[in-house]
Formats: C-alpha cells, sequence, structure tokens
C-alpha cells in the first residue's frame, strides 16, 4: 500500500471515532434533562448595579 493511502485511512478512522465520541457526548449531556434559564429577578439586580458603578464612575449620575 502506498503511504497515502495508510495516511487516509488512519485519519477517516480518527474522523469516525471523533464523530461516535462527539454523539456520545451529545447524549449524555441530552440525558441530564431540560435546561432552566437563569431566574430574570437577579439577572435584573446585577445588571442594575453594573450599570450604577459604570454610571457613578463615569459621573453620568
Amino acid at each position: 500500500m502506498d503511504s497515502s493511502k495508510i495516511v487516509a485511512i488512519i485519519t477517516g478512522a480518527i474522523s469516525i471515532l471523533l464523530a461516535i465520541a462527539y454523539l456520545i457526548l451529545v447524549q449524555v449531556l441530552d440525558l441530564r434533562g431540560e435546561m432552566k434559564p437563569a431566574p430574570i429577578s437577579q439577572l435584573d439586580q446585577q445588571s442594575a448595579i453594573i450599570s450604577y458603578v459604570v454610571n457613578h464612575e463615569v459621573g453620568l449620575d
């Protein structure tokens, strides 16, 4: 066999292994259940605090 054929076979095998590993990872992550969004009330408070600090330092308040 040519060395180029051997490289192609090895590259293809690595590609297939990576694809299978990716599919397994996606399935494992999917089994964890539905993702819950972050609470909106906490996000609003943090953005208000950051906005106040930034405006206070710049002198916009």
